[in-house]
């Protein structure tokens, strides 16, 4: 029975009312033996709101009809619940039956009690995951008022923890399964059936993909889950209600998500210009908690569609480097039969000549033998030998020749560029190679010149030049390259420190297999190709090429000139 003290929890002062209430109420549930406390909790408690919303009191009289009421409502939000009931500990074991049971880790538990001495607070604080401990005669109106607001706090607190953990758990176990996705039709499936988990309800939603520039009427419906996904599931958007169809609208506008009361819809543009969007129904609202993670999961799928392309577009390029492959490899295949046809033909050819040189030759060593020695038929064997020789060479420099014509077969196709930006990125390929051997190499340019010229035919000119600088410049040497606009004239400069030009090497300079006298400082090759090459390439760009010694230094200056019209 309930002592005269025990009142005072329902005689206190009442609580402020609070605004009418238009959520759902916080359940809370009273289990005590006595009715009265029962009514007096419901009194001290009238009017009671947080955050706009009211409460809904549940009773129970007993430990075991207590444990029935919180399996039937799992979202209680607190118990008030008396310690001594059918048994000294009724409480205290329904407590743990909540926790290990029902396995309701959210409800918040506040413990009363009017003979507190038989449940010392400390170990039950210590044993029992409660809110609070307070003795009956402790619960003023005020104090129940104080108690319960930290409780309901609370448990919103870990209401949204859950969620969050929940929600968590959605995503993370989505990565691995979105990023494995290798069609736009999977992926698509995948995410829709993600963002319903996500929102942990029964959900109803569609996927629609297609190109929102040409009119979402025209796009296509590739996934469907709840009432969506029926026999008269709708076949394009145009097929959607006309609330439907506003919400995906607002979301290709906002090029992201938008949130309706209790659904939204988000959109995603991907590489090849396409759009997605998905369009989700809950059938309740959706919390704070459910919109940041809906956020959240969406942060990263346009990048999970763009894998999807990529993979698409890898898987084509692999199959058309395949039949490249093939090609190539028959051509490969003509080619060495080609070779082998070639080398007969240049065995057969190189034969003849031979056979002369070693015949004459033997002759010759027979004459050599005779005395007196007969110079008219040595002379002829000996005219014979040098007119074979010189058939030899003259075919092997046609061989070499031949050869050439393929490696200086040049094209070029004009395209508007920034001469000045690839003078700079030609300096910075090659300064590496300068900073080896100490040497400075500077750019003087204006900020932009635009001409029209092959980028890759021009920079492997101005490579040329800069790479012959760096090869001829000693340790510790300067490299200046320059652009400019001379006229109707685009102008490229390359001057170095090094030993210069002999008059000998400006009559050669630009032939092919010409090499200078000056050495590479480095240790470097050269080929006697490259002045050749670059004579080539700005000849073919309607320009020219000089070389003159470098003003105040020893070195050379090489100077391109380019139309600019062209």
């Amino acid at each position: 029975m309930m002592n005269d003290d025990d009142l005072v929890i329902v005689l206190g002062d009442e609580a402020e009312p609070g605004t009418p209430d238009p959520g759902e109420p916080w359940k809370i549930v009273v289990v005590d033996d006595d009715p009265a406390v029962h009514d007096g909790t419901r009194f001290a408690l009238h009017g009671y709101s947080l955050q706009n919303r009211g409460l809904e009191i549940l009773s129970a009289y007993s430990a075991e009809e207590g444990r029935r009421l919180i399996a039937e409502h799992p979202d209680t939000a607190v118990v008030l619940l008396d310690v001594v009931m059918e048994t000294d500990t009724a409480g205290l074991e329904l407590v743990g039956q909540i926790r290990s049971e029902l396995n309701n880790e959210t409800v918040r538990i506040i413990l009363r009690t009017g003979q507190p001495g038989q449940a010392p607070e400390r170990r039950v604080i210590v044993d029992f995951d409660i809110n609070d401990y307070k003795a009956k005669t402790e619960l003023t109106a005020d104090k129940l008022f104080t108690t319960l607001t930290a409780a309901l706090r609370s448990y919103e607190q870990l209401r949204r923890m859950d969620e969050t953990l929940r929600g968590l758990e959605v995503i993370i176990d989505a990565a691995s399964t979105l990023f494995d996705a290798h069609s736009i039709e999977r992926l698509t499936e995948a995410v829709l059936e993600k963002l319903a988990r996500l929102v942990a309800g029964a959900c109803s939603g569609v996927a629609v993909l297609g190109s929102g520039k040409a009119g979402w009427q025209d796009m296509a419906v590739i996934a469907a889950c709840g009432s969506y996904e029926s026999a008269d599931r709708p076949a394009s958007a145009a097929d959607l209600s006309d609330d439907a169809r506003a919400l995906i609208d607002a979301a290709v506008d906002e090029d992201g998500i938008v949130f309706g009361e209790s659904d939204f819809a988000a959109c995603f543009r991907f590489r090849t210009n396409r759009e997605v969007a998905f369009l989700l129904e809950t059938g309740g609202g959706l919390s704070e908690t459910d919109r940041a993670l809906i956020e959240v999961f969406c942060s990263r799928l346009a990048v999970a569609f763009d894998n999807v392309v990529l993979y698409e577009e890898l898987q084509e390029a692999n199959t058309r480097l395949e039949e490249r492959v093939a090609q190539r490899t028959e051509e490969l295949n003509r080619a060495n039969a080609f070779k082998k046809e070639v080398l007969g033909i240049v065995a057969h050819d190189l034969k003849n000549p031979l056979s002369v040189i070693l015949g004459r030759a033997d002759m010759l060593r027979q004459q050599v033998t005779r005395d007196p020695l007969p110079a008219d038929s040595i002379r002829k064997q000996v005219d014979q030998i040098t007119l074979s020789a010189q058939r030899m060479t003259s075919m092997i420099e046609g061989l070499i020749r031949e050869a050439m014509n393929d490696a200086l077969d040049i094209t070029i196709r004009r395209h508007p560029l920034d001469l000045v930006r690839l003078v700079h990125a030609v300096a910075e390929n090659n300064r590496p190679l300068a900073e080896r051997k100490s040497q400075d190499v500077a750019v003087a340019a204006p900020m932009s010149l635009p001409i029209r010229a092959d980028y890759d035919r021009l920079r492997e000119a101005i490579e040329n030049l800069v790479s012959n600088a760096i090869k001829y410049t000693p340790a510790g040497g300067r490299i200046r390259i320059s652009a400019d606009q001379n006229g109707s004239l685009a102008t490229i400069c390359v001057s170095d420190t090094g030993p210069g030009l002999s008059e000998e090497d400006r009559t050669r300079l630009f032939g092919r297999f010409q090499r200078l006298s000056a050495q590479p400082t480095g240790g470097e090759s050269s080929t006697g190709l490259g002045l050749s090459i670059v004579k080539r390439i700005v000849e073919l760009h309607g320009g020219a090429i000089s070389a003159e010694p470098t003003l105040a230094d020893s070195g050379t200056t090489f100077r391109i000139e380019l139309p600019l019209s062209q």
